[in-house]
C-alpha cells in the first residue's frame, strides 16, 4: 500500500512538472486575442451591471483609449489618440533602453480604468489573475513589474480625465419625468420608467467640439390634423405595425439591443439583459479586426476609434432629444388612434427625435469603413450568444442603415427621426476621422 502511494504521488509530479523538474510555462496566447478577449470581459460586465447605452460608451470609451495608449509603443509609428483629443494631455512615456511587455502594459491599463467605472469587479479581478499568471509565467520580473507599472501610469492618466467629463456632476440628478404638454414626452408603456440620462448633452466629448457642433432641423410639429406631417408620420408607423414583414420583424428583433427589456407574463415580471447598442457595434469591429487579422496595434486603434464614435456620437443625439422633448410614437397613438397599441419592440425610457442608435451606428460605421475599407463583407455575429440570431451585411454602411430602419419597423420611432439621426452621426464619423492623424 504503502508503494502505491509512492507511485502515485511521483506520477502527480511528473504530471505538474517538466523535464527538467520546473513546472510547465502557462502558454502565451496571441497578443491580439489578449486584447480581444479583455473588451469582451468588458462587455459581459456591461451586460451584467445594467449600464445604460449612453454610460456603456464612456466605460468602453476610457478603457479601449486606456489599452490603445499604452499599446502603440510596440510600434512608434503610431500616433497618441488622446493627445490630440479634449482635455487628456500629453500621455504619459515608457522608459527608454528597457524591455517592456506592452500587451500586458494595455491589460493592466485597460483594467485599471475598468475598476473604476463599472461595478462588478470582482469578475473581473478573476480574469485578471488569469491573464497575469500567463504573462508572468514567460516574462522575466523586471519586465514583467516595469510593464505593469506603466499600464497602472497610464490607467492613471487615462482616469484624471474621466474625472473632469462632467459624469460625477450628473450623478443623483432629480428624475426627468417629461411633461403633459402636447408634444412633448413623457413616460411609455409598459412600465412609465423616467428619463435615460437627461443631462448626458451637457457631457464633454472626446473629439467634437461641443455636443450642439452637428445641429438637426425641428421634428415636424405636433398637431392633430389628420392633414399635418406630424399625423401623417404618426399613421406611418402605426401602419407599417400593421403590415410588418416577417423579414423587418428579424430586422427589427436583430437590432433591438436593448439592455434591460422587463418582460411581462400575466402578474409576473422579469428582465431580460442583453448587449446595449454600442456593445453591438464593438462586437462588429472585433469582428472586422478578427477577418482581416489586424495585430495588436490595429486592432487596439480600432476598439478605441469605434468606442470615440460611440461616445461622442450619443452625446451630440442626446443633446438634442432632451432639448425637442419629442412624444414616442405609442403615447401618441394610445391617445389618438389605438388605446390598446404596442410597439412591437419595447419603448426605451427617453425622448424619440433623433433615433440614438441610428446615431451611434453611422458614427461607428463610418470610423469601421475608413479603417477596413467600403464594401466589407462581414457575418454578424455579436448577439448570437444573447439572441441566437446572426445576419449578413456587404458593409458597415448598409449595416448602420438597416439599424436605422428597425427602429421604425420596431414601432418606437418615426421615420424622419431615424433618417435624421443617421444624418447626424455620419458627420460625427466624418468629423473624428478627419480631425486624428493615426500614424506619423
Amino acid at each position: 500500500m504503502r508503494i502505491l502511494r509512492i507511485f502515485i504521488a511521483a506520477a502527480s509530479c511528473a504530471l505538474i512538472l517538466g523535464c527538467g523538474g520546473k513546472a510547465k510555462k502557462i502558454p502565451l496566447i496571441k497578443d491580439e486575442d489578449v486584447i480581444h478577449n479583455n473588451v469582451d470581459q468588458l462587455t459581459q460586465v456591461i451586460i451584467y451591471d445594467v449600464f445604460t447605452p449612453p454610460v456603456a460608451s464612456r466605460i468602453y470609451g476610457y478603457a479601449t483609449l486606456a489599452a490603445y495608449e499604452a499599446l502603440r509603443y510596440e510600434k512608434p509609428e503610431y500616433n497618441s489618440i488622446t493627445a490630440q483629443l479634449k482635455a487628456f494631455g500629453q500621455p504619459p512615456q515608457p522608459q527608454q533602453g528597457v524591455k517592456y511587455n506592452y500587451t500586458l502594459a494595455a491589460t493592466n491599463a485597460f483594467f485599471t480604468v475598468a475598476h473604476k467605472v463599472t461595478f462588478s469587479i470582482d469578475s473581473l479581478k478573476k480574469y485578471e489573475a488569469k491573464v497575469y499568471a500567463m504573462y508572468k509565467d514567460n516574462l522575466d520580473d523586471s519586465t514583467y513589474a516595469r510593464s505593469m507599472a506603466f499600464g497602472e501610469k497610464i490607467g492613471k492618466y487615462i482616469l484624471k480625465r474621466a474625472s473632469v467629463d462632467n459624469y460625477p456632476q450628473t450623478r443623483g440628478k432629480p428624475r426627468f419625468l417629461g411633461n403633459d404638454n402636447p408634444g412633448n414626452w413623457h413616460p411609455t408603456p409598459p412600465d412609465y420608467l423616467d428619463g435615460v440620462e437627461f443631462c448626458w448633452g451637457t457631457m464633454h466629448t472626446f473629439a467634437v467640439d461641443t455636443s450642439t457642433m452637428f445641429p438637426l432641423p425641428p421634428p415636424p410639429a405636433f398637431s392633430e390634423s389628420k392633414d399635418s406631417q406630424y399625423f401623417k408620420q404618426t399613421m406611418e408607423v402605426y401602419n407599417q405595425s400593421k403590415n410588418i414583414t416577417p423579414e423587418q420583424k428579424t430586422i427589427a428583433k436583430f437590432w433591438d439591443d436593448n439592455p434591460f427589456v422587463i418582460e411581462h407574463n400575466g402578474h409576473m415580471m422579469f428582465a431580460n439583459k442583453k448587449i446595449t447598442p454600442g456593445g453591438h457595434w464593438i462586437g462588429i469591429t472585433a469582428i472586422a479586426c478578427k477577418q482581416t487579422h489586424a495585430d495588436v496595434v490595429k486592432t487596439a486603434q480600432a476598439y478605441a476609434l469605434t468606442s470615440i464614435a460611440l461616445y461622442d456620437a450619443f452625446i451630440c443625439g442626446w443633446q438634442v432629444k432632451y432639448e425637442t422633448n419629442y412624444i414616442r410614437p405609442v403615447t401618441i397613438i394610445n391617445d389618438k388612434i389605438d388605446h390598446d397599441w404596442l410597439p412591437m419592440l419595447q419603448t426605451p425610457p427617453f425622448p424619440e427625435y433623433p433615433s440614438g442608435h441610428s446615431d451611434i451606428s453611422g458614427a461607428s460605421a463610418v470610423v469601421l469603413t475608413h479603417l477596413f475599407g467600403d464594401n466589407f463583407a462581414y457575418q454578424d455575429t455579436s448577439d448570437l450568444r444573447y439572441i441566437g440570431m446572426q445576419r449578413h451585411f456587404d458593409s458597415f454602411l448598409k449595416a448602420a442603415d438597416e439599424t436605422s430602419v428597425s427602429r421604425f419597423y420596431g414601432g418606437i420611432h418615426f421615420r424622419n427621426s431615424v433618417d435624421q439621426g443617421a444624418v447626424q452621426g455620419r458627420q460625427v464619423g466624418e468629423y473624428i476621422w478627419k480631425k486624428l492623424k493615426l500614424k506619423k
